[in-house]
């Protein structure tokens, strides 16, 4: 394995992963390689199809529907 060193690196992102890797009980270092691994190994294929991408981003919350909003006819174009 290959070490890297991060210079540079914001204080508020560097206390955002610290606290991150707190509350997943893990080091500083094992947090930073863990997001490394999570982003870079999942699965590439992004699809273009927007509501596809949406679905995928809130599957996590479960099943719902969301209200039918009641559509009103197209008014007339206004001539001045």
């Amino acid at each position: 394995m290959t070490n890297i060193i991060i210079s540079n690196l914001d204080d508020e992102i560097k206390s955002r992963l610290q606290k991150r890797a707190e509350k997943n009980g893990r080091s500083l270092e094992e947090e930073a390689r863990e997001i490394l691994y999570i982003t870079l190994t999942e699965n590439n294929e992004n699809s273009l199809n927007l509501a596809t991408r949406i679905e995928q981003r809130f599957a996590n919350f479960g099943d719902f529907e969301l209200p039918e909003i009641a559509r009103e006819p197209i008014r007339t174009v206004s001539i001045f």
